[in-house]
């Protein structure tokens, strides 16, 4: 693990393996360990994977305000350039899966693949209060009130009822987060809008989304997929929101497939 400055912070990485690389990018309230067992079957696989904390996430840097989407991919270009690596398969979940895209239209030539996981290209209006009440919460009370409902979203009830182990690892990495971080987060999800851009994204693609993920539904990830032209959609059955936590055979065996066809392994 390691330290680079990127885009004016501190961005904390690791990466494993020797082969085609590939980028990972986590979602909101957690960190890049949230890719542990994915990282683990691609570096086994023959795969170079690149995991960072985005920016007010684990150990990068969390500097105080709001943030937006644009500057979370400055943040990825800066760790590119910063480690001489010019081209990269990117793999995103939630916001992760934002940024990628908003990467990917500003940086094409960089991708050479794009897998955005329960993730959405546009929030409709009135999704906006929703995000104001949350950090409402963790600037005023911390990150604790916001543990419970966050898994309930994430996982579904029986995956959260037998797996505890995981459910709990989860539950540190969400009240670990920086309430800064957090909430200038927060000022970025929301305003998600290229839906109408998704035209412009030219790489191979493949979307994944839980069946049962309530805050970005299925309905979401087929606008992804219908929007970037020969994109695949995988729909994970038995999934919430963490769709590579709660089924992650299922999960790993559509994104190694992917990967597999188009590097060309």
């Amino acid at each position: 693990m390691a330290t680079l400055k990127t885009n004016g912070i501190d961005t904390h990485y690791v990466i494993e393996g020797d082969g085609p690389l590939v980028t990972m990018g986590h979602s909101l309230a957690c960190n890049l360990a949230m890719w542990d067992e994915q990282a683990r079957v691609l570096a086994g696989r023959g795969y170079r994977v690149l995991r960072y904390d985005t920016r007010g996430h684990g150990k990068s840097s969390a500097p105080a305000g709001a943030y937006t989407l644009e500057q979370m991919a400055g943040d990825l270009l800066g760790l590119l350039d910063g480690l001489g690596i010019k081209q990269t398969h990117f793999v995103g979940l939630s916001m992760g899966g934002m940024i990628g895209q908003v990467f990917t239209l500003e940086h094409p030539e960089r991708i050479q693949s794009l897998v955005p996981c329960d993730t959405t290209s546009r929030y409709p209006a009135e999704a906006a209060k929703l995000w104001e009440e949350r950090i409402a919460i963790a600037t005023g009370k911390g990150m604790e009130p916001l543990v419970t409902g966050t898994l309930e979203r994430w996982f579904t009830a029986p995956f959260r009822e037998t797996n505890k182990p995981v459910v709990e690892r989860v539950a540190t990495m969400i009240r670990t987060t920086p309430a800064a971080g957090y909430a200038g987060c927060c000022h970025a999800i929301p305003k998600i809008d290229v839906t109408d851009r998704l035209g412009e994204i030219r790489c191979p693609a493949l979307v994944i989304c839980g069946e049962q993920d309530p805050g970005t539904p299925v309905a979401m990830a087929r606008d992804i997929a219908n929007g970037i032209r020969g994109a695949e959609l995988c729909i994970i059955p038995s999934a919430a929101h963490l769709s590579n936590l709660e089924q992650p055979q299922k999960f790993n065996d559509a994104l190694l497939g992917f990967l597999d066809r188009v590097a060309k392994r």
